[in-house]
């Protein structure tokens, strides 16, 4: 049986620590992983890559399908790029899936049933990282949405409640609603319009019409 081959980047600052520490578990747990080490991060920054990873590093990270990294830094200033939103972008990993669950009694905790999945858009509003200064004391930043971004967010949160099974949802565009097991999305801040457009675009999905309306 072949072994399930990953890339991994240690990080910066208590990353190393902390993978190092995930991987003992890991190998503990039986995972049979064949590990492929990329450098990213404060280091390639300072070696004048400005996307803080190296070009040969990409090659690396499209053909292994996971990618497991520790924090990194992003020195400020000169123009350096944050890496993490670089690899989101250039990869179109536009969904970020966070499972919040708990393991009471097993793990002690205030909110012994929770279970939770926050579906966000990953690539889309300041993360576009397009801004300019006006003059010496302001500096203006641009929320990019768009509605094919939308789409794919909405489309992919509702397509990760069917496949796992996830019953209820919750969106949030904006203003807070009654909480329920899941949440679709979040970004603060929209206009009216832009709040609109995406509930047509949820309520589209949910009832199995097209999205593009």
């Amino acid at each position: 049986m072949s072994k399930n081959r990953i890339t991994v980047a240690h990080g910066d600052g208590i990353g190393p620590e902390i993978m190092d520490s995930t991987l003992r578990i890991m190998d503990a747990a039986g995972a049979d992983l064949e590990i492929d080490t990329i450098e990213i991060g404060e280091s390639v920054y300072r070696a004048g890559h400005s996307s803080g990873i190296a070009p040969e590093s990409w090659e690396i990270l499209r053909r292994n399908p996971v990618f497991l990294k520790s924090p990194i830094t992003t020195p400020q200033g000169a123009g350096f790029k944050s890496v993490n939103v670089t690899i989101r972008k250039t990869l179109n990993l536009f969904a970020n899936v966070r499972p919040c669950k708990s393991y009471s009694p097993f793990v002690a905790s205030p909110h012994p049933g929770l279970n939770l999945v926050i579906v966000r858009e990953n690539e889309e509003d300041l993360y576009a990282g397009i801004e300019h200064r006006q003059t010496p004391e302001v500096t203006q930043v641009l929320k990019l949405i768009t509605r094919p971004g939308s789409e794919a967010i909405i489309r992919y949160a509702f397509e990760y409640a069917r496949v796992y099974g996830r019953r209820r949802e919750r969106r949030q565009t904006g203003r807070r609603k009654g909480r329920n097991s899941n949440e679709l999305g979040r970004r603060k801040g929209r206009t009216n319009d832009t709040n609109k457009s995406i509930r047509r675009a949820c309520d589209a999905h949910e009832q199995g019409g097209p999205l593009g309306q």
